[in-house]
C-alpha cells in the first residue's frame, strides 16, 4: 500500500460542544469532509472518524465527528492528521497539479544544475510555497511557474529559476 495522503489535521476545539477546526490540506474539502464520510487517521489508533457535519465559520473548517462530544473530547483529537488511501482520489486531468507526497523528498536544483537541497514540506498561506532544506539551510521557495519551471516527479527532481536573493543567506 502506498503512503496515505494528508487532507488535513484536527486544530484546537471551537466551542463547548466537541467541534474542532481543521487545517485543510485538500482542494475539496466540502466533498473531502461530507456529513457520514469515514475518514482514516495518523496516528491509526486515533481512528477512523466519522464526520457528523461540518460548517464554515470566519474562512475556518469546522468539524464535528460522531461520538465526541464535548470540548476534552474534542482537545484529546488536537494534532492528529486526516489521511485518505491515494487510490481513493482520481488522477487529476491538470498536468500541474500535484499532491504534497508527490514533491517532497524530490531534489531540488538550479536551472544551471546546482544542488539547492530536497523539499521538506510545502506551506499552504494564499500560495503554495515549497520548504527546500540542505547544505545552505531551509529556503522557501513560491511554488510559482516562473520560480519552478520544472517538475519531474519520475525523475526524482524539481528544477528551480530564482531571482537574485532568493537563496541568499538571511
Amino acid at each position: 500500500m502506498s503512503e496515505p495522503l494528508v487532507v488535513g489535521r484536527i486544530g484546537r476545539p471551537h466551542g463547548v460542544r466537541g467541534e474542532v477546526t481543521i487545517d485543510v490540506r485538500t482542494d475539496e474539502p466540502d466533498s473531502r469532509f461530507a456529513a457520514g464520510t469515514e475518514i482514516s487517521t495518523d496516528p491509526v489508533a486515533a481512528g477512523p472518524l466519522t464526520i457528523e457535519r461540518i460548517r464554515w465559520h470566519s474562512g475556518r473548517l469546522l468539524v464535528r465527528f460522531a461520538g465526541i462530544g464535548g470540548r476534552d473530547a474534542a482537545e484529546a483529537l488536537r494534532g492528529i492528521w486526516l489521511v485518505v488511501d491515494p487510490g481513493d482520489i482520481p488522477p487529476s486531468a491538470d498536468p500541474d497539479d500535484f499532491h504534497d507526497q508527490e514533491l517532497i523528498g524530490l531534489a531540488v536544483v538550479t536551472a544551471d544544475g546546482t544542488d539547492v537541497g530536497r523539499v521538506a514540506d510545502i506551506l499552504h498561506h494564499g500560495q503554495d510555497i515549497l520548504v527546500v532544506r540542505g547544505a545552505g539551510g531551509e529556503r522557501l521557495v513560491p511554488f510559482v511557474a516562473a520560480l519552478v519551471p520544472e517538475v519531474d516527479v519520475p525523475g526524482g527532481r524539481l528544477v528551480i529559476d530564482p531571482p537574485p536573493g532568493l537563496l541568499d543567506e538571511s
